[in-house]
Formats: structure tokens, sequence, C-alpha cells
């Protein structure tokens, strides 16, 4: 992939850059602001350049059209603080507020268009639909760089057709995304172990699939365990089930035990009688009460998980042990995540809710070999797809 120094001089350059601004809101106050701040980087590469950028983004799921609790407005202020400059907001994607926006740009300024999700062909399965946004897109600037790596895994206007409209190149993040997850993928120092959780099996089965070829243990926690727990032949009370993946789980479990992969599941599980109740207890997972469910795993799952960490030297983590956002339910999560930190191998942490348990229970982001931005991204390169927003810039 071509980088920000293969565009050349960009001065007095108008550089439109696609970035992930998809940031967790309480009402107009920003929760978390880890994905802009992964941006900053390109931003000021590009600005200390003397480039003239305009960045696209998108927050929420909008229906393809504007809706005020989606606006950027939020974001282009963060985004303005952290870059110690004001970034101007248009009003629009690609209308006259738009255009107005870049034109009034001045070299090593910054302006933020409105969520691209507002317009329905961002989106669009129609290739025609979504060529003419980016069209338009293009029509705005003079080259064009991708740093939204939480996007990537989409063939959208702004992520795919813009970059075969325009000079283009991988922004600082793409980059290091790529090649930290290339890396667990294609070349892991030995042993690789992969810690997935997450509630359920169906949304990790292309990344077990692929994984039982790849990797020396598999350490399965979160609500997805369950179901493997269920294949074994447990009873799990009434805790998250999803009874149509059990045969598939099965065969998973043979396979991996054919390949000579080691599938470590939780011995113990935190249970209560219902989600958010105080009367919780620990128990073995296979005794777990009728009528209760299990929320985390247990203290004796999360030694068994924190020896294998410290014996790997490449481990890539995705999904979080429990119901991490209450308190009483996260101590798995923290201790998979304290394990990534104390170890001497090199830690991959595959965005989404595994990012967010991380900078929700205080962990220095410092401490882990790399942070995913990109849940979905992280998850389909783990599973050895191509990814569009990738391959379009491959040249």
């Amino acid at each position: 992939m071509k980088t920000i120094e293969d565009l050349g001089d960009l001065r007095g350059k108008r550089v439109l850059v696609r970035s992930d601004f998809n940031v967790p809101l309480d009402g107009t106050t920003i929760t978390d602001d880890g994905r802009i701040r992964a941006a900053l980087p390109t931003l000021q590469a590009l600005t200390s350049q003397g480039a003239r950028v305009v960045v696209v983004a998108h927050l929420g799921r909008p229906k393809g059209a504007p809706e005020a609790k989606y606006s950027l407005a939020p974001v282009a202020a963060r985004l303005g603080e952290l870059l110690g400059q004001p970034v101007a907001l248009a009003e629009d994607l690609v209308g006259e507020s738009a255009k107005a926006t870049v034109a009034a740009l001045q070299d090593g300024q910054v302006a933020l268009l409105e969520n691209v999700r507002f317009d329905a062909r961002e989106t669009s399965k129609d290739e025609a639909e979504r060529g003419a946004l980016a069209d338009e897109l293009a029509s705005l600037a003079d080259a064009f760089v991708s740093d939204g790596f939480g996007v990537v895994h989409r063939k959208q206007a702004s992520v795919y057709d813009v970059a075969l409209r325009l000079p283009h190149a991988a922004g600082t993040l793409v980059l290091t995304e790529v090649e930290a997850l290339r890396k667990a993928v294609e070349d892991p120092e030995r042993p690789y172990v992969v810690v997935l959780g997450g509630a359920k099996v169906s949304d990790k089965l292309g990344v077990i699939g692929n994984l039982i070829t790849k990797a020396d243990k598999l350490l399965i926690g979160g609500g997805m365990m369950f179901t493997f727990l269920k294949a074994q032949g447990h009873e799990v009370g009434s805790s998250l089930l999803e009874e149509d993946q059990v045969e598939t789980v099965k065969g998973y479990l043979a396979q991996a035990q054919e390949a000579g992969v080691e599938i470590v599941l939780p011995v113990d599980t935190l249970v209560a009688p219902e989600f958010g109740s105080d009367d919780y207890q620990v128990v073995a997972v296979d005794a777990i009460p009728a009528g209760t469910m299990g929320l985390d795993i247990g203290p004796k799952s999360a030694a068994l998980f924190r020896e294998a960490i410290l014996a790997a030297k490449t481990i890539a983590w995705n999904g979080p042990m429990g119901v991490f956002e209450r308190a009483a339910y996260a101590e798995g999560t923290k201790a998979v995540a304290q394990a990534l930190v104390d170890t001497e191998g090199f830690s991959i942490v595959g965005g989404g809710d595994s990012a967010a348990a991380v900078r929700l229970l205080g962990f220095d982001e410092a401490g882990f070999g790399h942070i995913s931005t990109g849940g979905g991204a992280s998850l389909e390169l783990l599973e050895g797809n191509t990814l569009p927003g990738i391959a379009v810039l491959e040249d």
C-alpha cells in the first residue's frame, strides 16, 4: 500500500481523509474519544505538510437521511481540541455548505463533512449509486487517504469507490492495524493463543474455523462459552445459548482435537438468577443451577486463562469474558486484560467491546502491543478474509 509520503508534495492540496469517528455518545457528550485520538497521527502528518484536510466519517446508524442525534458536531468540537485548532463542520456532505467549507480552507487547516451516512448512496449495493456519491466526494479533493480502519471491511462509497477516483494512500492508522493483525494471522511467533469472548458463537464462526488451523490454543469465554459447554453435555441453566449452533461447535471441538489445537473452556462461572442481580455465586461449569445465568468466567478460569496467555509469544483477544459494564461481572475481563499487560508476548486487542473494556476498566493503552479500532474489520482479518477497503489500496 502507498503511504502519505508516496503522494508527494501536498502543500496547498486538498486531501480527503476517510476516518472512523463512530464514537459512543451520551446525548451530545462523547464518552470514549479513542477513535478520534487514533486519527490524530495521520491528520497531523497532513497538516504539518500544509495540506488542506477534508475529513469524511460516519456516526451511528442513520437511515440514509439527516438525523440530528447523529450529527458530527460533537466530534468536530473534540477533534478541534485535540488538534489545537478549530475544525469547521460543513452542514452537509457534498452540497453547497461542503463546497464552501472546503473552498475556505487554508494550508494546514482541517474541515469535517457532515455524517456520510446521511446519504443513502454511501452504503448502497448499487455500484452506480455509490459511484455517483464517490464522484461528488472526489470533486472536493486532489488526493485520498484511507484511515478509517473500522470501515475497511465495507465496500462503501467513501471507503472503496473514492479510492478508485483519486491518487490514494493508506493512513498511519490503517497501516499500523494491517501490519499488527497480519502479523498474528500470517506469521505469528509461537505459541499463538487466541482469546475469544462476546455474546454469540455465530458472530465468531468464521474466525473460529480459520484459527483452528492456525492457533495453538483457543480460550473461550463470554456468553459464547455456554454453547461450547452445552456441546460438551453440560446444562447451562438460563445462560445465553445458541441451540442451533451446538452441532457446529461439536464439529469445531472434534476438528481442533484432530488438528492438535487446544480449546480451553472455563471451569467455573459466576451465575445469578437474572441479569443485574447482586445475588450471584461462583459455581463449577458442570454444576450450574437451573434458573441461573452465567455472567462471567470464574476465578479458576481466569487463572487458567492467565497461565495460557503468559506462556504465549503472540496473543489476540476479541470479546469480553462477561458483562464487564457491571463491576460485579467484570473480573474475568479484567483478568484477561491484566494478563495481556503482564505478558512478554505481542498482544493484540481486537477492537469493539474488548477495546472499550480496556478503557472502561482503567488500563493504560500503552501496556498492550496493539489495540485495534475496528471490531468487525479486525475479526475479518483474523478470519483470513480480503477487506475491500484494503484491497483497493494495494496497487
